[in-house]
């Protein structure tokens, strides 16, 4: 569970830079001339981004339901306090 907990947050903070690293498309219709069909143009670049955004989204919904799955079967199989027999406390023997 720690491996997938520490996973979930390296995918977390990669989409949150992916994230940020995106140009909002608000006024910006003009800008970023030149070919589109570059790599590394402004389009390219957006593509690329877009692209890695919805790999990450699915890589952490999947992680998500994953740990769910997991730590559902781990309280399925834990015993409840209340199912313990009860004992007499024990004195130390002198």
């Amino acid at each position: 569970m720690a491996v997938l907990l520490t996973l979930h947050i390296i995918i977390t903070l990669s989409m949150i830079g992916v994230i940020l690293l995106q140009k909002s498309d608000g006024g910006s219709a003009l800008m970023g001339g030149g070919s589109s069909s570059s790599m590394f143009s402004a389009r390219g670049v957006a593509n690329l981004l877009t692209h890695a955004t919805s790999i990450l989204a699915a890589l952490f919904i999947a992680n998500c339901i994953l740990m769910t799955a997991l730590s559902n079967k781990a309280i399925k199989n834990a015993s409840s306090v209340l199912d313990a027999p009860k004992t007499a406390p024990q004195t130390p023997k002198k």
